[in-house]
């Protein structure tokens, strides 16, 4: 039996993100894909790129306070401010806890 929380991965991966730590990359597994739309429809393959992303959005929108934490189908969906307003992030978890 798991013990895994997706509910808890994802509000892990929201503090990781609100103290712009790295150890978000960590939270990724080796062959995730982070899709974004802010500068058009983006996917992003593996550490190398997923670390590349963050590093200029921990300077450009950091994550302020959670407006709301819920799952979306097989998703994780965070809510949470930036500076501007609010923004949604879909996380999916495989079997071991890996977005």
């Amino acid at each position: 039996m798991s013990t895994f929380d997706p509910m808890a991965a994802a509000l892990d991966w929201l503090d990781a993100y609100r103290a712009a730590s790295y150890s978000i990359v960590n939270m990724y597994s080796k062959t995730a894909l982070l899709e974004y739309e802010c500068c058009g429809p983006t996917t992003l393959v593996g550490h190398t790129a997923i670390a590349h992303y963050w590093r200029g959005r921990f300077e450009e929108q950091p994550a302020g306070e959670l407006v709301d934490l819920r799952p979306d189908g097989d998703s994780i969906a965070v809510c949470y401010r930036v500076p501007g307003g609010a923004v949604q992030a879909l996380l999916n978890f495989d079997d071991v806890g890996k977005i």
